[in-house]
């Protein structure tokens, strides 16, 4: 956001001072430099005692009058050949001098004219110029005159700018924090404004926008919970027939297609229960933190795993301490990943968690085929499966990995897949201190 008003500013500076150029070449084009229109009023005096009193003279006494000014005054009279003032002043200027004006050269403090077109003032006197050095002028002042006028310009505009974007900048704030909490799973937020408030039709609209998927998360999730609750009964009751069908039956084919059955009961219960869950890591409401120590919950997790002929490692700093987390959820998580690297690992599995700049790292690692990099964010999606799990030895519902995104998220924490040095599969948790 800051971003925005900083671009936003630098924009306005750039266009003020690009507008001073503008209106310094436009007004020097139209009106003269006024630069120059400063140089020539601090030189008024010498030119006027040029025209007034030097050029007023007749031809004879002309020189004598020019004498005089030379005595009295600091300004340093010159006459030099034309061809030396042409070579000393740029081509415009060149045309004013050769018209008989009285030209000024600002930067050498300096003004040239010739003495008389006509060659009457005395002998040589059309190919001379007379040249007035060292004069009373300080274009310095003049520079800083003009910068300060339109210091005061930029000022004037920058200071109504600068209210009017703050408005702005403060509402668009408060729609930021609106927008990071109702992100973080805070359904309720909203953004309070007064109507009067410069992005107060831009609030309406989110405000309208957060209710309306705050409706529909809802109704996702009641409609989630109640089916998953209806199908209880059906279950229940079906496996209740499934032990008494079992109980009676003689034939040991019917018993077995009864187990088959109670095994599907079994799965489809396990999912029921899972789906609940699901529903549940919706929200940060739903989130116990409190502190733990880190390193038990980890081997807690190893301890929870069922049995199998995989070799389990575990690595854990010394330094991982203590972390404000919901325990119950993370070692959700960190089991979930577990198993998963049960059913994929040939023969090794690692579990490893280090303190790291900013947080902590646990990596779930296997030595099973892997997956796919294309593949490696589909498989957090529920109900995903990769194609090789779809068999009933390893399958399971696809909503393991989710359920531990989930969990890892509601703690402000993240989840990737990566591949192992292992060979497999590497599952990456990172959780801030």
């Amino acid at each position: 956001m800051n971003r925005i008003f900083f671009r936003f500013f630098v924009l306005v500076m750039l266009s003020i001072t690009a507008a001073t150029f503008v209106i310094y070449f436009a007004f020097s084009r139209l009106f003269g430099d006024p630069l120059e229109d400063i140089a020539r009023r601090q030189a008024a005096a010498q030119i006027f005692l040029l025209e007034q009193y030097v050029d007023q003279a007749p031809p004879d006494e002309w020189l004598a009058r020019l004498n005089n000014v030379r005595i009295v005054s600091d300004v340093r009279y010159d006459l030099i050949p034309l061809a030396e003032a042409r070579n000393a002043l740029p081509g415009g200027r060149r045309v004013q001098l050769d018209n008989g004006e009285i030209v000024l050269d600002a930067a050498s403090r300096s003004f040239y004219r010739r003495v008389d077109l006509e060659g009457e003032r005395y002998i040589g006197s059309h190919e001379e110029v007379l040249r007035a050095q060292n004069l009373p002028v300080d274009i310095d002042q003049a520079l800083k005159m003009e910068a300060l006028r339109y210091v005061i310009v930029a000022v004037a505009l920058l200071v109504p700018i600068a209210l009017w974007s703050r408005t702005h900048w403060q509402g668009l704030q408060s729609l930021s924090r609106v927008a990071d909490e109702f992100g973080s799973g805070k359904l309720t937020a909203r953004a309070l404004m007064k109507p009067s408030a410069a992005v107060y039709p831009l609030a309406e609209r989110i405000n309208h926008m957060a209710e309306r998927i705050e409706d529909l998360l809802e109704a996702q999730k009641s409609l989630l919970h109640s089916v998953s609750h209806e199908l209880r009964t059906p279950i229940a009751r079906l496996e209740f027939g499934l032990e008494l069908l079992d109980a009676r039956a003689k034939d040991p084919d019917l018993s077995k297609r009864v187990r088959a059955m109670e095994g599907d009961l079994r799965e489809l219960n396990s999912l029921v229960n899972e789906l609940l869950d699901m529903s549940k890591l919706d929200s940060a409401r739903n989130l116990q933190a409190e502190p733990v120590m880190l390193a038990e919950v980890l081997q807690e997790c190893t301890q929870m795993l069922p049995p199998a002929e995989h070799t389990l490692e575990c690595r854990l700093d010394e330094e991982l301490g203590e972390l404000e987390l919901d325990r119950r959820l993370l070692a959700r998580a960190v089991c979930n990943l577990l198993r998963n690297a049960q059913k994929y690992a040939s023969g090794r599995i690692l579990l490893a968690a280090t303190r790291t700049e900013g947080g902590v790292e646990i990596t779930v690692d296997d030595d099973g085929p892997g997956i796919p990099e294309e593949e490696r964010e589909k498989v957090f999606e529920p109900f995903y499966r990769l194609d090789r799990s779809r068999d009933r030895a390893t399958g399971g519902f696809g909503l393991g990995l989710s359920i531990a995104r989930k969990a890892v998220a509601l703690h402000g924490g993240s989840l990737r897949a990566d591949s192992s040095p292992l060979g497999g599969a590497r599952f990456v948790i990172h959780l801030p201190t």
